[in-house]
């Protein structure tokens, strides 16, 4: 009978090109919690868990994501049927509250391996790709303003992105207006502008902040007020042109319904790690098209595995008229795949290998793991180990 034989879980601490400045942090690294999971017919799938600076951003951190894995999920999973992921991750789900990002990573690795064991892309387990290629934002978060054009600029020249998200947040609302117009008059008709206040606002600040930003051209403006405020963003959905997008407020399949029912958003942000895993954030999907919200991919700074694992499921949207963020690993300074994902032209290429697609390169992994001399491993005695 085909079982789970042994889980891995560990922690890669990777580097960043540049400080990534948001409203509640300063990223200079990216840590990324990586489960393994090895089949008994030898297919091992891979999955991410993925936040934003520790617990600064959510309730969920690297190491919370793995503590919930090991101690909580790896037993559930070692008497589980590889093949059911939908009844497994109910398992899960009957014994683990919350832990969205924890879930999302065992679900990846699940859809991973089953995805390799018939020879089909996840994408297609997860109702057909019907698109092979996302156009994919770049966010400027330098937090300078000449620094941030020159890198727009660069973009633009190298054709990898003609969309740019500005994180504002940390100064005076006329500070990062000015900042927003500087870039949006450097840049012209030659790219799209759009602003991620984080939840930094109050209600009356995004009002004043949102007008000028809709003066200056910019296209759309990201959860300007605290996500439990729902109310105060169905009242700016309502007054201003330019759309209000849905971001911290919106963890999953409830809220999707919730946001929708209230009008209180005009274009929904799906994280596939904030939803609760790729089938949720699927569900998500459907309500926003069934509301007529539209459809933005994004992202919680996911290296390549939970990227590459948004990428399937971005790609069976029937319609993504925002386009995705999906840029986390060109963030980054190291690469850890054997072959990188393929960026040009504006978009990101969605693999159609089986499973996610995609490898690991072992040794840049084993250097940047957390531990280095030791993986914690589940399902195997002690001294198998050795």
């Amino acid at each position: 009978m085909l079982r789970i034989e042994q889980i891995n879980t560990y922690l890669v601490d990777l580097p960043t090109i540049r400080p990534h400045v948001l409203s509640m942090a300063t990223m200079h690294r990216q840590t990324i919690t990586i489960v393994e999971i090895h089949c008994s017919d030898g297919f091992i799938g891979i999955g991410e868990g993925t936040t934003i600076g520790g617990l600064s951003y959510g309730d969920e951190s690297p190491e919370g994501i793995k503590l919930a894995i090991d101690v909580y999920m790896a037993p559930i999973l070692l008497a589980a049927a590889p093949s059911r992921v939908a009844a497994t991750m109910a398992a899960i789900g009957r014994s683990v509250i919350g832990n969205h990002f924890a879930k999302c990573a065992v679900e990846t690795a699940l859809l991973d391996a089953l995805g390799k064991r018939l020879g089909i892309p996840v994408s297609e387990l997860l109702g057909g790709r019907q698109r092979d290629v996302l156009p994919v934002a770049w966010t400027l978060a330098s937090g300078d303003t000449d620094r941030d054009i020159d890198e727009a600029e660069r973009m633009l020249a190298e054709r990898r992105h003609n969309v740019f998200k500005l994180k504002i947040g940390r100064r005076s609302v006329e500070d990062d207006v000015a900042h927003v117009a500087a870039i949006k008059r450097a840049l012209g008709d030659r790219a799209s502008v759009r602003v991620d206040v984080n939840q930094a606002w109050d209600e009356t600040a995004a009002a004043r902040g949102i007008a000028m930003l809709e003066a200056a051209g910019v296209d759309l403006v990201e959860q300007p007020i605290a996500r439990g405020n729902r109310p105060g963003l169905a009242r700016l959905a309502a007054r201003f042109i330019v759309p209000i997008m849905a971001d911290e407020t919106l963890r999953g399949p409830e809220d999707a319904f919730d946001i929708a029912s209230r009008a209180a958003a005009d274009v929904f942000a799906v994280k596939v790690a904030q939803s609760g895993g790729l089938y949720a954030a699927g569900r998500v999907g459907a309500i926003a098209d069934a509301a007529g919200i539209g459809l933005y991919g994004g992202t919680m700074l996911e290296a390549a595995i939970g990227t590459v694992a948004s990428a399937h499921l971005f790609a069976t949207f029937p319609k993504l008229a925002w386009g995705t963020e999906l840029f986390g690993p060109l963030l980054l300074t190291e690469e850890i795949l054997t072959e990188p994902l393929v960026y040009g032209d504006f978009a990101l290429r969605v693999p159609d290998r089986p499973g996610l697609g995609v490898d690991l390169d072992a040794d840049r992994i084993a250097f940047f793991r957390r531990d280095r001399s030791s993986r914690p491993v589940y399902g195997v005695p002690a001294s198998a180990e050795a």
